[in-house]
């Protein structure tokens, strides 16, 4: 990923821009994942957080669905603890979390 955000048709055909929060690699299954946001909000107050499978080689962004629960836990597990780091300092250093 050499940008920190990247822009996408979405569903309704409207261009929207997303920031990537954070990229890994899963070197079990050698896969590559990518968090991001739309910077909006959901009806509890919550950031908008999507993740997808792509490829980090590729020059246009291609996302696929996540496929197990086992990558979504894998996913879930990074989120909160980038949450929790961000509650008690305050920030989270991306490189740091990549």
């Amino acid at each position: 990923m050499h940008s920190n955000s990247f822009t996408m048709i979405n569903e309704d055909g409207i261009e929207v821009k997303y920031d990537v929060l954070f990229t890994f690699d899963n070197e079990e299954n050698n896969k590559s994942y990518i968090a991001y946001t739309d910077n909006t909000f959901d009806d509890e107050g919550n950031i908008s957080v999507y993740a997808s499978i792509y490829n980090p080689n590729s020059e246009d962004m291609q996302l696929s669905d996540i496929e197990t629960e086992q990558e979504w836990k894998v996913i879930e597990t990074i989120l909160n603890t980038i949450q929790q780091e961000v509650k008690q300092t305050g920030e989270f250093n991306l490189e740091d979390g990549q």
